[in-house]
């Protein structure tokens, strides 16, 4: 008897526990955990919200692209994938150990037209925001992930030596730009000069400068704003064609009648050869300086480190 009822009470508990399973809940993991989950496929561990931007900035950089360095510090390790990402993956054995995207490449820094490090944005998100990354360039005797830092949430800092930016002049921005870019410049800088546009305005020209070369991304309203101003230029009708000269003509004279006012002749021959006559005040001489440069005068910008 006591047999039977001990089986009784075996097969009862057997059945309870099995009820009791069926209505267990599966809580499926999130993509982005799980590094140490043999069930969970490698594709589906860290999936980027955007592609990378194009590689960019000083030619002899490029050289890093394609390769990864990565530095542990306590139970999680960093990699740092120049032109491409920076992830974290936690080196523990629990099921849900943390592995995400702490940043995709976007855009450098730039700072006294001098390259000062490479942002990395658009990485999981954060609570209400994104997890973004700042990799430091410094010179080193070889290529490693030298530091690690989240100095604010979800904004971390890395530092990378290489002895790529050793030179004093490795990462200035003049010269990793075209001729018609670098020409440009050169005429904003004279007429920064000359008094022709303000330290807000010259700043405004660098960095439509520096964003048509790639370097730094332009907002989606400036894109757009881009896009439209592409549009107006196709003209529907001859008549909307002459009272958009006339428009233009207006704001050509108008600068006419500023330069005026600071007792500059303008002169322009052709677009491609400009030039602006200081005329003082006694008329006994003229100083004619030309905007496009020659080669031999050609200087670098930014801060030489010197």
């Amino acid at each position: 008897m006591a047999a039977a009822r001990l089986l009784r009470a075996v097969v009862g508990a057997a059945l309870g526990l099995l009820a009791a399973a069926g209505k267990m809940k599966v809580v499926e993991e999130p993509n982005t955990f799980g590094l140490n989950n043999p069930f969970l496929p490698q594709t589906n561990r860290l999936q980027p919200k955007v592609p990378p931007s194009a590689v960019s900035g000083p030619v002899h950089l490029f050289r890093l692209a394609g390769k990864c360095f990565s530095f542990v510090e306590s139970t999680y390790k960093y990699e740092f994938c120049p032109f491409h990402n920076v992830t974290q993956h936690e080196q523990t054995f629990r099921w849900n150990a943390y592995s995400g995207i702490l940043g995709i490449w976007h855009e450098w820094e730039i700072d006294n037209n001098t390259f000062v490090g490479m942002w990395m944005r658009e990485g999981d998100s954060c609570e209400t925001k994104s997890r973004q990354t700042k990799v430091h360039l410094v010179c080193g005797k070889s290529n490693k992930l030298a530091y690690v830092s989240e100095p604010s949430t979800c904004v971390y800092s890395l530092t990378f030596e290489t002895p790529l930016v050793c030179h004093p002049h490795s990462l200035l921005v003049y010269p990793t730009l075209t001729e018609v870019l670098q020409r440009k410049w050169d005429e904003a800088e004279q007429f920064l000069y000359d008094q022709l546009i303000t330290e807000q305005g010259y700043k405004k020209i660098l960095k439509e400068i520096f964003e048509e070369a790639g370097l730094l991304k332009a907002t989606e309203e400036k894109e757009v704003e881009k896009k439209n101003k592409k549009i107006s230029l196709r003209f529907e009708t001859v008549e909307k064609c002459n009272k958009e000269y006339e428009q233009l003509s207006k704001e050509i004279k108008n600068l006419h009648d500023l330069l005026s006012q600071h007792n500059i002749a303008y002169k322009a021959n052709s677009a491609e050869n400009t030039s602006i006559e200081h005329v003082n005040h006694e008329g006994a001489t003229a100083e004619t300086t030309v905007l496009n440069r020659s080669k031999n005068d050609e200087h670098l910008h930014g801060d030489t480190g010197i």
